[in-house]
């Protein structure tokens, strides 16, 4: 599923983000989506994301 895209992505889906001091390095965090942040339909980067444990970052892969 393409996660550039923000209708792919709802609020209780199980998400593996990027956050930003670790994009150099691409360390993924995983969670479960709170928020959506990003407002646009499309983000060339990912959709930007607030995790139920308070973490933001960038989706990268979407799990299940």
């Amino acid at each position: 599923m393409d996660v550039t895209i923000r209708n792919n992505i709802k609020a209780g889906t199980k998400v593996m983000i990027v956050q930003k001091p670790h994009q150099r390095t691409g360390q993924l965090t995983e969670g479960i989506v709170k928020d959506i942040l990003t407002n646009s339909n499309i983000h060339p980067r990912g959709i930007k994301v607030r995790l139920e444990s308070g973490i933001v970052g960038r989706v990268q892969e979407i799990i299940g």
